[in-house]
């Protein structure tokens, strides 16, 4: 096990709200299963190193923090009828929402992304590309795939927002926003049953598989309540995170200005270069396992550094620096394996989109504070920056 005596706090204070802390690097060289305690008190062992963090997410003997009952492991019946159950709703899901149909969406995305700039420049700079861009775009975008009406949206937004921040809201109101979002697409559901429409939540009421049968109402209201809270706040903070990383370096926004070609294979490179995607991965060991030479116990709860992994030297080349033509680019940002994000391909076309049309519509865009001045948004489970000042 690591030295016990050495215990670091986590999360590390990075310079900047858009770079890495320096213990990242030194735990990759020196430390890479590092000992380190919560703000919640909890003792864990954090990796750092991408070969780790991809085996936390890709091996069965790591698993969700959050056992579904069972015995105290997690992997008693209880947890793995849950396991089975989560499996199966993403394999029904998986079917509609694929890359196909996430790319037919980007003319939407489009109109919606000229729109909100529109209004933005209409408002006049300096202006919040958080507020006026990043947040909305994204639960414009879920209510039109969810067939909501666009006079929701914004409790859609309001829903979503209470939901990932752990410390903004009292429980009660983050338990009251669950159960208001659950009456809503309960209600929903039972419109699109009985008049679908041409929205993907139509179309899962009506899949019916010969092996996995048929997504049960209970099962539709949560997907969509998952496809609002994972698809809308962290897109939205990803889309002022990754201005602000283009922006913070004239260079690199004068590049993509030169060759807006690059547009896909910056956004990949965006998404690893992220320094600030939240506090980390929980993970259960179930059974005793070696990492990067270290015996684990089983019991044992380990946090995967993913933005760390991310700039490992033993897998890309030179990651400190962005390189917006990186190709190949094996980030793991959505993850890997079987858990991989559902939603990357819709994310990566918002990401994309949202950066082109600022290109187009704002070539001289530029932050209204130094890097410096940027700050975290706290309490935020997927990371983000309170705001995005720009002018132009």
């Amino acid at each position: 096990m690591p030295d016990q005596e050495n215990v670091l706090d986590y999360p590390f204070t990075p310079p900047t709200a858009v770079d890495p802390p320096a213990e990242w690097q030194e735990l990759r060289a020196s430390c890479p299963v590092a000992h380190v305690r919560t703000p919640a008190g909890t003792d864990a062992l954090l990796l750092t190193r991408y070969d780790d963090v991809r085996t936390t997410i890709t091996d069965r003997r790591f698993i969700r923090n959050t056992p579904a009952g069972g015995n105290a492991m997690g992997t008693g019946p209880a947890f793995l009828n849950e396991e089975a159950r989560h499996q199966r709703w993403r394999r029904l899901l998986t079917r509609s929402f694929t890359a196909r149909r996430m790319t037919a969406l980007q003319p939407g995305i489009t109109r919606i992304a000229h729109q909100l700039v529109d209004d933005m420049i209409a408002h006049g700079a300096p202006a919040d590309l958080r507020t006026a861009l990043g947040f909305p775009l994204p639960v414009y975008v879920i209510c039109d795939l969810l067939g909501v009406p666009a006079s929701d949206r914004d409790r859609f937004a309001h829903w979503s927002d209470r939901f990932l921040n752990i410390t903004r809201f009292t429980a009660e109101e983050t338990w009251r926003s669950g159960q208001e979002l659950w009456a809503y697409m309960q209600a929903h559901v039972a419109a699109k049953r009985a008049h679908p429409g041409d929205d993907l939540l139509s179309e899962l009421v009506t899949v019916v598989d010969a092996e996995d049968g048929r997504l049960s109402e209970p099962e539709l209201v949560f997907t969509g309540q998952a496809l609002l809270v994972a698809g809308h706040e962290t897109t939205a903070n990803m889309i002022g995170r990754m201005a602000a990383m283009l922006l913070a370096r004239r260079e690199r926004w004068e590049r993509l200005l030169a060759d807006p070609g690059l547009v896909p294979t910056a956004v990949e490179e965006v998404l690893r270069f992220d320094a600030n995607l939240g506090f980390g991965t929980h993970r259960l060991v179930t059974e005793r396992v070696e990492i990067a030479g270290t015996v684990v116990e089983a019991g044992t709860t380990v946090l995967s550094a993913m933005p760390s992994a991310n700039r490992d030297e033993r897998v890309f080349t030179d990651p400190g620096e962005m390189d917006l033509a990186r190709s190949p680019n094996p980030h793991l940002t959505f993850g890997a394996g079987p858990h991989s994000c559902l939603g990357q391909s819709l994310a990566r076309v918002e990401l994309r989109t949202v950066l082109s049309v600022l290109l187009e519509r704002l070539p001289t865009l530029e932050l209204a504070v130094g890097v410096e001045e940027l700050r975290q948004r706290r309490g935020l489970l997927v990371g983000g920056l309170e705001e995005v000042p720009v002018r132009w």
